[in-house]
């Protein structure tokens, strides 16, 4: 019984073997052993260690990293002894038939402890006094009697690995993996796909015809992100990732089933035709960059939106798992350098997203606004660019409290109505200075926010977007001088505004009126200007957002005239695929807006 339990668990922690002898060195050759997996992190006060005994049980020991080897040696003797005495007793039970005598020589070689020593890589004995932590190294032999135990410090491992909860053909799969002394570039990935139940078919021939009912998964691709096809509609899916370090080692792996089959897709999308555009990554010298309010969840799934905002837009349409899906797979489809999100749910961010971005080479930034669920995130392809810094800000809190703000916070002062709602809104900066990796005197400094919403606050956008090219300004002339810009976001401004003019022009006046957007009571007035010239790198489209009950153009992509060039912009959806299901979103669309994409150059 021992021998099978045994066998179970040596498949879990590796290839069980056996090596006769003992005395004071291990035997020459390395052979097949079983594994004693060590966990030892440099700021935590224990390590662990994971084994499995003669006797077949699994051992997870807890020992601190100071204490001397010998303790920790004797411990395992222990443990080893009363597995010795376990296995005793049930082999009693399994032959009664056994004498007085041999029962007591069994009893006595039960409780007898067995030698415990471990050996270095180059076959010294390791001496009890040294402490744990530089004993148990990489490639050291345990020895427990006559078995033998190869030592593993820090192996690859994962610590989580999860598949969406919503999958459909034609969408991209993107497990999420966290990993320990790995990552997930380097993890090997095997997918699974359901054996069709249904009768008849070659699958099930090919089964009755090797005997039993046959695997119940098929192998289906060798790939980190797995695209399922029409043909698998209906059948669960199931992956097994093998956590790797990229320096060929590789730990235990671990499998994850999915909890639902496939499910079709919704056919054609309103991004399908945009992604002819971008099928290759830019080359050397240009850049691809988006902007995408991508609509949060928390937004989205309130009674208002279902009835008031979106009543055109199916339920199910609406839901995050279902949107998640398009949003993957449009975003990996523009093979984008450079891409900021507004409205992004900081768990969508966590669990979905950034793992599936990261699979397709972007490194992804997060910034929640105060007091909410959703914030500003910026991802950015990592052979492309190394980040040399971070300067996020909060309008409130700069206004408040940083000295670049002054002058404008002693004006702003006077109206203290003004001063009051600019100071409540959650409104946030994200900034991120990139270095290029193959150029490193070739730096670049992205913005991205998302402006206060109300359709009569633009007096309010005006202060927000002051507060945000004073700090630009800060980054990318005073701390990286002479670094040029791009600037994306929901600025819930059009072209007619007060906000996109001053962007554009580098200077408001102060009689201009939208200081009196909502009324004499909240009027402010002030001149403001900025150093930079700024272009809108996607013009002025008709609309940037298509619901039932507005549309307009509120998003930009603005660029640094003076150090940056337009290559191409990419079309928008034409009008009829905006319009398909009456509005945005929809089952085509994953956000009430529509993604701007542009391509840059150097000049």
């Amino acid at each position: 019984m021992w021998r099978r339990l045994r066998s179970a668990l040596g498949r879990l922690l590796g290839s069980p073997a056996a090596f006769p002898g003992g005395g004071g060195r291990p035997p020459a050759g390395r052979g097949a052993m079983e594994r004693a997996v060590v966990r030892c992190v440099p700021s935590e006060p224990k390590l662990s260690l994971r084994f499995v005994l003669p006797d077949g049980s699994a051992r997870h020991m807890q020992r601190d990293q100071a204490e001397p080897l010998g303790r920790a040696l004797a411990r395992i003797a222990t443990n080893a002894a009363k597995g010795r005495a376990k296995a005793a007793k049930k082999s009693k039970k399994a032959r009664p038939e056994g004498g007085p005598a041999g029962e007591a020589a069994a009893a006595m070689a039960a409780a007898a402890a067995p030698a415990v020593r471990l050996f270095s890589r180059d076959g010294e004995a390791v001496a009890e006094e040294v402490p744990n932590a530089a004993a148990w190294q990489d490639g050291a032999v345990l020895q427990i009697g006559e078995a033998r135990y190869r030592v593993e410090r820090n192996p690859p491992a994962l610590t989580e690995l999860q598949l969406p909860r919503s999958l459909l053909a034609g969408f991209p799969v993107c497990p999420k993996v966290s990993a320990e002394f790995a990552a997930p570039q380097h993890c090997l990935f095997r997918w699974y796909r359901e054996r069709r139940p249904a009768a008849g078919g070659e699958e099930e021939a090919a089964a009755a015809a090797a005997g039993g009912g046959g695997p119940a998964w098929v192998e289906a691709a060798a790939e980190r992100v797995f695209t399922p096809s029409n043909a698998l509609v209906g059948l669960r899916l199931k992956l097994r990732c093998t956590p790797g370090d990229g320096a060929q080692r590789y730990g235990l792996p671990r499998e994850v089933e999915s909890s639902g089959p496939v499910e079709a897709g919704p056919g054609a999308c309103t991004f399908d035709s945009r992604h002819l555009y971008t099928k290759k990554v830019c080359g050397e010298g240009s850049l691809r960059a988006v902007s995408y309010n991508i609509l949060a969840d928390a937004y989205a799934q309130t009674e208002f939106s279902r009835t008031v905002l979106y009543p055109y837009c199916a339920p199910y349409a609406l839901e995050l798992d279902y949107r998640q899906n398009l949003l993957k797979k449009e975003l990996a489809g523009y093979s984008a350098d450079l891409i900021c999100l507004q409205e992004v749910d900081k768990a969508v961010f966590a669990d979905s997203l950034a793992p599936a971005l990261d699979a397709f080479g972007l490194e992804g930034l997060f910034r929640i606004k105060e007091k909410q669920h959703e914030g500003l995130a910026t991802f950015y392809r990592r052979d492309k660019f190394g980040l040399l810094s971070q300067h996020d800000v909060a309008f409130s809190e700069a206004l408040r409290s940083d000295s670049l703000h002054r002058e404008l916070c002693d004006k702003l002062a006077k109206y203290p109505l003004v001063q009051e709602k600019v100071l409540q809104r959650s409104s946030v900066l994200q900034v991120s200075v990139l270095q290029s990796t193959t150029d490193p005197s070739r730096k670049i400094c992205v913005a991205n926010t998302h402006l206060y919403w109300h359709p009569k606050g633009g007096n309010i956008r005006l202060i927000q977007i002051a507060v945000a090219l004073s700090h630009i300004k800060h980054v990318a002339c005073d701390l990286y001088p002479s670094i040029p810009i791009i600037f994306c976001g929901d600025f819930n401004s059009t072209p007619s505004s007060g906000t996109y003019s001053f962007i554009n022009s580098g200077g408001i006046a102060e009689d201009h009126e939208d200081w009196v957007s909502n009324g004499e009571e909240e009027r402010c007035n002030m001149p403001l200007s900025h150093p930079f010239k700024l272009l809108s790198a996607c013009g002025e489209p008709a609309y940037t957002n298509y619901v039932g009950g507005f549309h307009g153009c509120l998003d930009y992509i603005f660029i640094d005239r003076n150090a940056l060039e337009v290559e191409q912009v990419i079309p928008l959806p034409s009008h009829e695929e905006v319009t398909t299901h009456q509005a945005l979103p929809s089952v085509s669309h994953p956000s009430d807006h529509i993604a701007l994409i542009c391509d840059l150059k150097w000049k």
